[in-house]
């Protein structure tokens, strides 16, 4: 059984679906006035790995996220470039689904654009004036929070204590303040200003305040109830607290079954933030930082814990993800060169190791998604059959059991959107250094400038010198990659190079 933090009991609860083996899920979209930053890409990356899971464990998953295309951000950018908020919203739009594509990140099986579901959003609206639960004043709708006495379960918070702090950052009394029946009410529509966008409405022209697009959007998506709610940490208070009490108070049935919200992403331990000169955009960082390594990095925290973006934490990352993608290169090259020949190794052991490490896996996801705890057991399986297969010749009949656990790696790795089968080059020749070119040049004749190339190079240029009793040659190639950090080990199946 499948267990999730529920952010409105704040406890971990059992996952029961409202119909067996479908899953609904809506995740809060981007508000398109800028490119992305590394932080919203966390939220976004850490929702498609439990995605993926729940895919793997055999749901269909119904996934909505939405585009926020119209915004007080995106009308502010516009006037400051000289262009409309329609022209701003669709590079934007445009930009963040190809920096979701580049960190592998699923495509939404419905992304609904907040300006193409105007009219969702007014019979909404009006549901709520029609039963007590909003209001309108001069062209504005505010929905009434004290008419949900359910406001504040949410995020925990006392509705009392609010209005004491809203009350006291509004002393002076002037302002759209004064509109309100009550300061903590939130604005459901708002009467268009000269030069904003605006759709015609029955209270007037004008356009639709933040909150009111995801009810409207999830609502028409996926039916109410749905299953799961998600988003950043930072999304609770107010916006789903308010999406929450908005949607209960027109249907008059729970919203969304489940709440999950993400942790925050710190940059060497300090908050991200613009003043404070550590803000980062995703595309920045893609482009010194292979994508994969990025996804890593972020499995190795649980989705709900802080966590904290270095450039020494992506370097471990990057280290760590290629011990992975160089386990499975020497899992295919012990099966590429399987003899004939008795058992070397205990296959039915290992093959029973392989199985255990899956339940492992499952357990660790099926507790609240704990990637972290997960990417540990693949690593124990890894060790184990390196252990068991090192300095060996592997037999035939060993084969399967050794196919079996890298097919699991590669399988498991695939869950969170990691190929590592494809990992396994880009590693090799990121573990080469540069130098491995220089020496190759100097002692093999290559005149490429590829690490992996000039490796073979090297192993080629030994195994033909040692066939002509050229000691001192094949001692250079040796000596050489020695002093690299490299030592080379000789198999019935050829040389190969390994890390000393």
């Amino acid at each position: 059984m499948i267990r999730l933090y529920d952010t409105k009991t704040r406890t971990k609860t059992d996952l029961v679906t409202l119909e067996p083996g479908k899953v609904g899920m809506y995740v809060c979209g981007p508000t398109v006035y800028n490119y992305i930053h590394v932080g919203n890409a966390r939220t976004f990356i850490s929702f498609d790995n439990i995605r993926r899971y729940l895919m793997w464990r055999g749901f269909d998953v119904t996934f909505v996220q939405n585009v926020t295309d119209v915004d007080d951000k995106i009308i502010a950018k516009s006037l400051e470039e000289g262009r409309t908020a329609a022209e701003v919203a669709a590079e934007y739009t445009e930009a963040f689904i190809e920096d979701m594509r580049k960190v592998n990140v699923l495509d939404p099986d419905v992304r609904p654009k907040a300006t193409e579901e105007i009219p969702a959003m007014l019979k909404l609206i009006q549901e709520l004036i029609d039963s007590d639960h909003a209001y309108e004043v001069e062209g504005d709708v505010y929905f009434s929070v004290r008419s949900y006495p359910a406001y504040g379960e949410l995020s925990g918070r006392n509705i009392d204590e609010m209005e004491g702090g809203h009350r006291e950052l509004r002393a002076d009394g002037k302002g759209i303040e004064d509109r309100k029946r009550d300061p903590l009410d939130f604005a459901l529509w708002k009467a268009a200003k000269p030069g904003e966008p605006a759709w015609e409405s029955p209270w007037g022209q004008g356009r639709p305040g933040w909150h009111i697009e995801c009810s409207a959007m999830s609502r028409t998506y996926l039916g109410l109830p749905f299953d799961i709610h998600g988003g950043g940490g930072d999304l609770v208070f107010p916006h789903h607290e308010n999406e929450r009490a908005q949607s209960e108070a027109a249907c008059g049935c729970t919203f969304a079954n489940y709440w999950m919200h993400g942790g925050m992403l710190q940059i060497n331990s300090e908050k991200m933030s613009k003043s404070l000169g550590n803000f980062k955009l995703l595309r920045d960082i893609l482009k010194t930082t292979d994508p994969a390594v990025l996804r890593f990095l972020m499995l190795q925290t649980h989705y709900r814990s802080p966590l904290d973006f270095s450039e020494e934490r992506v370097a471990e990352a990057s280290v760590a993800l290629c011990r992975i993608g160089n386990a499975v290169k020497n899992l295919d090259w012990l099966l590429k060169n399987a003899e004939d020949g008795p058992s070397v190794l205990d296959a039915a052991a290992l093959s029973v190791r392989t199985e255990q490490a899956k339940e492992a896996f499952i357990q660790a996801m099926d507790d609240d998604f704990n990637t972290c705890k997960a990417l540990g057991e693949v690593f124990e399986l890894i060790a184990e059959a390196n252990g068991m297969t090192a300095e060996k010749t592997l037999s035939r009949e060993d084969a399967d059991a050794v196919q079996g656990v890298r097919d699991l790696v590669v399988e498991l790795m695939g869950v969170f959107g990691i190929d590592v089968a494809a990992e396994s080059g880009a590693c090799a020749a990121n573990t080469y250094p540069t130098e491995v070119v220089a020496l190759a040049a100097d002692l093999a004749g290559y005149d490429g400038a590829d690490a992996v190339e000039a490796m073979d190079a090297l192993l080629n240029a030994r195994s033909e010198a040692r066939a002509a009793k050229d000691w001192a040659c094949a001692d250079a190639v040796r000596d050489g990659l020695c002093g690299l950090g490299f030592v080379i080990e000789d198999t019935p199946q050829g040389p190969r190079v390994a890390l000393a």
